[in-house]
């Protein structure tokens, strides 16, 4: 049971970082017509929750942004 769990959280993984990368590429043709250029921080959030060097990036560019 604990083995098929696993490989569940590893394909999900796995997924979501495919996800990631696919709306980043999504974003950076957003001139296209349907893909858009909302698609390039969406994947960086989705990326950020699985890589740990992009959440990094992330928390830098929030508390950039935050401040006045």
């Amino acid at each position: 049971m604990q083995r098929g769990a696993r490989l569940v959280r590893h394909i999900v993984r796995f997924l979501r970082i495919l996800l990631g990368i696919l709306l980043i590429i999504g974003g950076v043709l957003g001139f296209l017509p349907i893909l858009g250029f909302w698609m390039l921080p969406l994947g960086v959030v989705v990326l950020a929750r699985e890589v740990p060097a992009v959440a990094r990036l992330v928390e830098r560019v929030k508390r950039r942004w935050r401040r006045p």
